[in-house]
């Protein structure tokens, strides 16, 4: 009689990164955001007492910051699974030096594969828009390193990139740039089955059923509130070297036991920007 396999026991999570491991756009009530990491260190704790979890990420860091400032905390925490998503936001600058890129995520990797049992890396999800697409080059540039890395140390690769579902713009937030909810839930169920856990939603990766596209006043409408209100001062932090980030916390800088947002004193209130 066949049975499935029993998922690993992990008994605790770090999770180093930008804007899509801190959880941007998938909002709190009380201000912070959730996010596929955070949905995934839920899971993960209902299984295992005692279950510790720190996420470092930070909105807008490139991956020399990631480096510089959450690689070697991530490492010295010797957590049991690390997820490392970094890159995309250098490849959405106006110069982009991909060669420095690969380095310095070559350097990440090398630091923390030795210091966790299981390391996680992704090819992050993109929608499909004429403003990524001029930057799509430098994107699977970026993803095939991550592909050689994972087979050089051993690592986890979670396919976002090439999943059907998370190209539809129903999954992604007015600024176009981070994952709704529900995308979030997703990326969570794919790094969950990732690490060997059973499937809670074995089409996690399956389109939305369609819908009536919009109508063409109400398309062009949302274009102008998106150029106004994100595109234009995205563009304007890309050439200033500005970012969102600039000044904020890690979510949550201590690897700790698990607890829910509500009571969590470790998820810090972020301000909208």
């Amino acid at each position: 009689m066949q049975t499935n396999p029993v998922p690993p026991p992990y008994s605790s999570l770090v999770a180093i990164g930008d804007s899509f491991t801190e959880g941007m756009s998938d909002l709190l009530p009380n201000g912070s955001y959730r996010g596929w990491a955070d949905v995934l260190a839920a899971r993960m704790a209902a299984g295992t007492p005692g279950f510790r979890y720190a996420n470092l990420a930070v909105r807008g860091k490139l991956i020399g910051q990631i480096v510089d400032e959450q690689v070697d905390r991530a490492a010295a925490m010797n957590a049991d699974v690390v997820t490392l998503v970094g890159g995309l936001n250098d490849t959405l600058r106006p110069k982009c030096d991909m060669g420095r890129v690969r380095g310095l995520l070559t350097e990440a990797v090398e630091r923390l594969a030795p210091s966790c049992r299981r390391l996680v890396l992704m090819r992050s999800p993109a929608r499909q828009g004429p403003v990524l697409e001029r930057f799509r080059p430098r994107m699977e540039e970026l993803f095939t390193t991550v592909d050689e890395l994972a087979a050089k140390h051993s690592a986890v690769v979670v396919d976002l990139y090439g999943a059907p579902a998370l190209g539809d713009p129903r999954l992604w937030d007015v600024d176009r740039l981070h994952l709704t909810a529900e995308g979030h839930r997703r990326v969570a169920e794919a790094v969950w089955q990732s690490l060997g856990y059973p499937p809670e939603d074995a089409e996690w990766h399956v389109p939305m059923p369609a819908t009536a596209p919009p109508a063409w006043l109400h398309r062009r409408t949302a274009d102008l509130r998106f150029a106004r209100q994100h595109l234009l001062p995205w563009i304007g932090r890309r050439l200033t070297g500005r970012s969102s980030g600039d000044g904020l916390p890690a979510k949550r800088p201590e690897l700790l036991p698990y607890e829910t947002p509500e009571t969590d004193e470790g998820l810090h209130k972020r301000a909208l920007r």
